[in-house]
């Protein structure tokens, strides 16, 4: 009974996944076959990424500060929530530096030579004018753009906080400002539901026109992408973890993170979320000795914002992007930004139905790239995401780890364990 029911828990969990590749899978076939009368296919494409690109502006817009508006409650035990944040930043900071490394010497779109129009590069600016067009836009009207993707979330984030504040200071026991987020948020999510319900044929009627025109050129693409991308996250989650658990505890901290680890790392490669992953991340960290209060916050909000695996997979379509287009994915400019991008898209993807595509989005629309590229990301997306998933959860367990030993100490194991021993003992 309980076999039956984890097949069908693992089933439902990758079933929007089945049928996306099945629609791409069956695109590629008819392109295959038709080559480039498969043209006739794209329109149907389109109207999938307009769809998308018509919801993606205000979906961000009111799931951000809709969460952004009802966080007051993390406002207590300040230590622990600096610690976790600063953990976070630098593990994503980290990630990031590791995956760029990798790419710079071994570009996953190098030899690739797909045509998919020009790079729009604009005029040629400064570093700090770069910043500010990054961050900002002159007007109101501008943010209202999916091409000005990182100042609506800036924009969305100050709102909410503007909201919560505003609340507090009122003693407002429910804000109606806040609770209309919160519904427009989940009309949204809804909305990007109901979109999704037309994946399957968008994409692989846009896969069918790709393969029609491209053909073997862009499976040999995937292919090296994907295979690169595997023995990425391995590594990073043998050196990078172990590292992490050392300096939360020696070796007794490494020990005890393999130890307990096993059970999250099957949950988020069965289920492909951090949250569905959350219950049993609890347990596993009990089970390291990180004290409930702690894990109460860092769980939660690694759940929501600790998302190094998301940042592995931005930065390898970026990088895909670059060689793709045929530009240098290298310099301190490029690397800052593309970071930035990778934590900013790691905020927005985390809570929202098909958060690839919006990951995507903010991509394409930062860099000015042709938007015809974003089905090709997002399968990149698509086909990591379940090992990215399990780098983000296990992630979270060790960041608590690293957050006890701030809070309670050097030697916060050990008077753990001596804890343990004397409940046992007596």
């Amino acid at each position: 009974m309980s076999t039956t029911f984890t097949k069908r828990t693992v089933f439902k969990s990758y079933q929007s996944m089945i049928l996306l590749l099945i629609g791409i899978i069956v695109g590629c076939i008819v392109g295959g076959i038709m080559g480039e009368k498969a043209q006739m296919f794209k329109p149907f494409g389109q109207i999938f990424l307009n769809l998308m690109f018509t919801a993606v502006v205000p979906l961000v817009f009111f799931s951000l500060s809709s969460s952004i508006a009802k966080m007051s409650n993390l406002t207590r035990l300040g230590k622990i929530l600096k610690s976790t944040l600063l953990i976070f930043l630098v593990t994503g900071m980290i990630a990031s530096v590791f995956i760029i490394a990798v790419v710079t010497v071994i570009p996953p779109a190098d030899g690739v030579s797909i045509e998919m129009g020009t790079y729009d590069a604009g005029e040629q600016m400064n570093m700090m004018d770069q910043v500010v067009k990054a961050l900002t836009v002159s007007d109101f009207n501008l943010i209202l753009s999916r091409n000005a993707m990182l100042p609506l979330i800036i924009f969305a984030i100050a709102f909410g906080y503007c909201v919560s504040l505003v609340s507090k200071q009122r003693e407002l026991e429910h804000n109606p400002v806040a609770e209309f987020l919160d519904i427009c948020a989940e009309a949204f999510m809804k909305m990007i539901n109901l979109i999704m319900l037309y994946a399957p044929i968008g994409l692989g009627a846009y896969f069918a026109s790709l393969v029609g025109t491209y053909g073997a050129e862009l499976v040999n693409a995937y292919a090296k992408a994907v295979i690169m991308f595997f023995p990425i996250c391995v590594v990073y989650f043998l050196t990078g973890f172990t590292a992490y658990a050392y300096y939360a505890g020696g070796t007794q901290g490494v020990k005890t993170y393999y130890k307990h680890i096993l059970p999250a790392v099957v949950t988020s490669l069965a289920t492909q979320s951090s949250v569905a992953t959350l219950p049993t991340n609890l347990d596993g960290t009990k089970r390291m000795g990180v004290p409930e209060d702690i894990s109460n916050i860092v769980l939660p909000l690694g759940a929501t914002i600790h998302m190094d695996g998301t940042a592995l997979t931005t930065l390898m379509k970026i990088a895909f992007l670059f060689g793709l287009f045929d530009m240098p994915f290298s310099g301190f400019g490029v690397w800052t930004t593309a970071i930035a991008i990778s934590v900013m898209s790691g905020v927005v993807m985390s809570g929202i139905p098909g958060g690839g595509m919006m990951g995507s989005l903010i991509i394409v629309g930062f860099y000015g790239f042709n938007p015809e590229v974003i089905p090709i990301i997002v399968t990149i997306g698509m086909l990591t995401d379940a090992i990215a998933t399990m780098i983000n959860a296990t992630g979270d367990a060790v960041a608590a780890m690293m957050v006890t030993r701030r809070v309670e100490g050097k030697d916060w194991m050990h008077k753990t364990y001596v804890s343990t021993e004397e409940v046992t003992v007596g």
